[in-house]
């Protein structure tokens, strides 16, 4: 397996993995599949400021994806993003998620991030473990804030800090 930077050229193949999870799953609260063109956007939005990574295997099939995007828009947010993760249903347990994440992280801290948030639908406790495998602590539960297939949802906001005793900030390095 190797990792390396999206491209809008991945579209397609991200959107193939990431459609199940909007269709047959309460991972996402989105309810329509985005198009390739919205996907394109996302890269192109995301990979302005920050990594998104996708995991190949020898035959240069994507078999997920992982990225970071800002937590919020003001500027004492700046050191803080949020993190997603999406694993082809076929290389689920494999050990892909680990890998892509700690990629993700050591980018992350390169560039001067110091917290990393994961908000997860409380009823997917597959993610809330492997998050806390990984270092993430419960941060807090929002009720019925989601709404879909019918039923109301609530998150878990988990969170890591990559650099806990950083005092002075620096502006963030640009992801290239």
């Amino acid at each position: 397996m190797k990792i390396r930077q999206a491209t809008e050229n991945d579209a397609s193949e991200l959107l193939d993995i990431y459609a199940p999870y909007v269709t047959d799953t309460t991972i996402t609260f989105e309810d329509v599949i985005p198009t390739i063109e919205d996907f394109k956007q996302r890269i192109r939005d995301i990979s302005a400021k920050f990594p998104y990574l996708v995991a190949i295997d020898e035959n240069n099939k994507i078999l997920g994806y992982a990225y970071a995007h800002s937590y919020k828009l003001r500027a004492a947010y700046e050191w803080t993003v949020e993190v997603s993760i999406y694993i082809d249903q076929n290389y689920k347990g494999h050990g892909l998620g680990t890998k892509l994440y700690q990629h993700l992280e050591r980018v992350l801290k390169q560039q001067g991030v110091v917290n990393l948030m994961a908000c997860i639908t409380q009823e997917n406790a597959a993610s809330i473990r492997f998050h806390k495998k990984l270092g993430y602590q419960e941060a807090g539960v929002f009720h019925k804030v989601g709404f879909k297939f019918n039923r109301w949802l609530d998150i878990t906001w988990m969170e890591k800090s990559l650099n806990p005793h950083v005092e002075k900030m620096q502006k963030l390095i640009p992801y290239k």
